[in-house]
């Protein structure tokens, strides 16, 4: 049995879940950009705040995090969540995902750092990733780098992989506490960096994020986004990548997305793309592994469609005709 009964979708225009193919939304809210289930709580990080249900979906309760955009909300394996926004702010709960309280020391370092996104006008920074364990805390941010605390964010370090400030995603390894992988593009605070190897694409730590090299050598496209790493051994790695921020199916030659996956940590990739997806027309926002397909993901793209992708890169038609998928739980 695979999990079509309980695949929830959060798209431009809110939460849709999927049951035996057919798609039905269940939550209206702008920019779903994070759908999780934490203990039997299920959680939406949407451009109006973050939103729980406790019924599998049916009914949602906006929580008292409602002014910043939320990005993505995680546990700490002690009954603590935090939850990264934009702009870049870091909220803290202790009940369950209730009530907030903000640690006020992340946005004041993103201030005194002038971080934002290089547009015109520029955009606030976002602390789209995060990674938790106990008061260790990593934290990218959009464009800023990997802000870290040892203290649950009473102090903070900053580093950036490659001297990339861009910020996607970041993953650590369930077996090796000491590695991480972050996903990154070509933003810088002053422009965009010269789209080269090295200046976008995935980085590896193997020193709790200390100090980073390069994991994306000889892969194109090279601007990684999302990505999703299998709490299953091997614990398989999986990236989606496509030219720049701006590709979309929109354009006339199409997003020309891959999706990749590596089986060692990052040291070498293959693509997990079938003929009809390499490249892709679609892009890929949202990513996510595949719970009940061994070393499946879930992907889901620009066109509002969610497929089922094997190891062996058969792709499935799970869902379609809605908004732009964001985000997956599974």
């Amino acid at each position: 049995m695979v999990c079509d009964m309980n695949i929830y979708v959060g798209t431009s225009k809110g939460v849709f879940r999927v049951t035996d193919g057919s798609s039905t939304q269940v939550l209206e809210s702008g920019g779903v950009r994070e759908v999780i289930q934490i203990g039997k709580r299920l959680f939406a990080g949407t451009g109006a705040g973050l939103y729980v249900s406790d019924d599998e979906g049916s009914t949602w309760t906006l929580t008292d995090l409602q002014e910043p955009a939320v990005w993505q909300i995680r546990d700490n394996g002690e009954g603590i969540l935090y939850a990264g926004t934009a702009p870049t702010g870091l909220f803290r709960s202790e009940d369950g995902g209730n009530s907030w309280t903000e640690i006020e020391s992340l946005a004041q370092l993103a201030e005194a750092g002038g971080w934002c996104i290089p547009v015109d006008p520029p955009i606030p920074a976002a602390a789209r990733a995060l990674v938790v364990k106990g008061d260790q805390l990593w934290v990218g941010v959009e464009v800023g780098g990997i802000a870290m605390s040892k203290d649950a964010g009473a102090t903070w370090s900053v580093v950036l992989p490659g001297e990339n400030p861009d910020l996607h995603m970041i993953f650590a390894h369930p077996a090796h506490t000491e590695t991480l992988f972050a996903s990154t593009g070509y933003g810088r605070l002053d422009g965009v960096a010269e789209m080269v190897e090295g200046n976008a694409g995935v980085f590896r730590s193997e020193d709790g994020g200390n100090s980073w090299m390069y994991a994306w050598k000889g892969i194109t496209p090279r601007y990684s986004r999302p990505m999703c790493i299998d709490l299953r051994p091997p614990h398989w790695l999986t990236v989606a990548s496509a030219p720049t921020a701006f590709s979309s199916y929109r354009q006339e030659s199409g997003a020309q997305a891959m999706l990749f996956r590596s089986e060692d940590g990052g040291e070498s990739w293959r693509s997990l793309t079938d003929e009809s997806h390499s490249p892709s027309r679609a892009n890929f926002h949202g990513l996510t592994v595949d719970s009940e397909v061994p070393g499946g993901v879930l992907v889901g793209t620009d066109t509002g469609e969610v497929w089922r992708v094997t190891d062996q890169a058969e792709w499935q038609l799970v869902a379609q005709d809605m908004p732009a998928v964001m985000s997956i739980s599974c």
